[in-house]
């Protein structure tokens, strides 16, 4: 399955450590090649990376990265990466069309197991791979997207939902009509990003989600991340290659 990954932010949180969040080393190897691996051994064959910030020093290091791992690797530089996330998804969608692919953050690590999960998934609009384990100790809940289902139908989403049941662990499988809502959304005046386009989906319930079950995963947004991707790593735990 194809698989676009949004790395066109600024990452401000880790920029103390490295001026390009994809580019970070986590154990020596760049974070983007990280995700880029573990998609490929959960079954994503083909990669779709949309660039912004630093993007001439990740489009090269990404054509590096394509030779040494003989995978099919193509940039695409959204036009304005200080846009919500959701611009740099239809950037990418352009380039895929509207077939169902992943959807995944550059700076989001997970076992493969969970990348497995969500393609398993019965096809819909939108599936997100969700953690319920509320209890996760590596989750940041300050950061963390919230959701909250009703048997496999997300009803809502938010960084600051108050009522939630699960979180978003950043990995989807999409097809034209996620694309088709988030333009919507935005035709509407809605904020831009991922998560009003999710919002717009489950407004007709077509949002589903898919428990990942105990499949590690850790958004990497800032250095005591970055020390705890690090850890697992030397770990040798969760399906990552150290």
């Amino acid at each position: 399955m194809h698989a676009v990954i949004v790395a066109a932010g600024y990452g401000s949180r880790l920029r103390a450590v490295s001026p390009s969040k994809p580019l970070t080393p986590v154990a020596g190897v760049p974070l983007i090649d990280r995700v880029i691996l573990a998609a490929r051994d959960g079954g994503a064959s083909a990669f779709t990376v949309v660039t912004g910030h630093e993007g001439e020093a990740l489009e090269a290091h990404l054509a590096q990265t394509a030779r040494a791992y003989r995978l099919p690797i193509t940039c695409v530089r959204t036009a304005d990466w200080s846009r919500p996330n959701g611009h740099s998804v239809l950037t990418g969608a352009d380039r895929v069309g509207p077939e169902r692919h992943l959807l995944m953050m550059a700076d989001h690590l997970f076992d493969p197991a969970l990348v497995a999960r969500v393609i398993a998934s019965a096809p819909a609009a939108l599936v997100l791979g969700v953690d319920r384990r509320l209890d996760n100790a590596l989750v940041d809940l300050d950061d963390v997207t919230r959701v909250r289902s009703d048997g496999d139908r997300i009803v809502a989403i938010g960084k600051h939902l108050p009522d939630y049941d699960c979180y978003d662990t950043g990995v989807f499988a999409v097809d034209g009509r996620f694309h088709d809502a988030l333009r919507r959304s935005i035709a509407d005046g809605g904020a831009g990003s991922i998560s009003a386009g999710v919002e717009a989906l489950a407004d007709s319930g077509d949002a589903r989600i898919v428990d990942v079950g105990d499949a590690w995963w850790l958004d990497v947004d800032d250095p005591r991340a970055l020390a705890q991707a690090e850890d697992a790593l030397a770990a040798g735990a969760h399906g990552l290659a150290a």
